[in-house]
């Protein structure tokens, strides 16, 4: 039927949450990018996992009140995690992740960037986009949770050459 599901409302749901958390889980294992800052071959991936996961999700209905009914569940899903990384340090950590430190006195942190697979010139190009060409004259850079580079300065530049120096 066009607007009746096949299967049960049960098994919708259970469909959807089960794959939301499995893809929310994938992609926060994949690492800590933001929309902006993907590349095409990060971008395909998520085009296809979407395309991957639909049949596992509705089980084969196609009628308009499964798919409703699904895209309440995942908007359901998502608001309860919302809610849940809001009220538990646990959640927030397991859905959002954790900062990473980039850059401590002016100074790269390697093993930090290859734990993010952050190379030497998406690094130097994200140092850029927030107005630093001379990694000297950052006393912090942060990798956020979200994906974006959290950036402090040193206070005292003066002892630092104006040059820009290769970062």
């Amino acid at each position: 039927m066009m607007f009746w599901p096949e299967l049960p409302f049960l098994d919708l749901a259970i469909r959807a949450v089960a794959v939301y958390l499995s893809v929310l889980i994938l992609l926060r294992i994949s690492g800590k990018r933001q929309m902006g800052q993907m590349n095409a071959t990060e971008f395909v991936a998520i085009l296809l996992i979407s395309n991957a996961v639909q049949n596992s999700m509705n089980g084969g209905d196609n009628s308009l009140g499964g798919g409703l009914f699904l895209a309440l569940v995942l908007i359901a899903t998502s608001a309860l995690i919302t809610y849940l990384t809001f009220r538990s340090k646990i959640a927030s950590t397991i859905f959002e992740g954790t900062p990473t430190l980039l850059v401590h006195k002016g100074k790269a942190i390697e093993a930090n960037l290859k734990k993010e697979f952050l190379s030497h010139s998406e690094f130097k190009t994200l140092l850029r986009k927030q107005g630093y060409h001379n990694i000297s004259h950052i006393e912090t850079a942060i990798l956020e949770a979200d994906g974006t580079l959290s950036i402090s300065g040193l206070q005292d530049q003066s002892k630092f050459p104006v040059a820009t120096k290769e970062i």
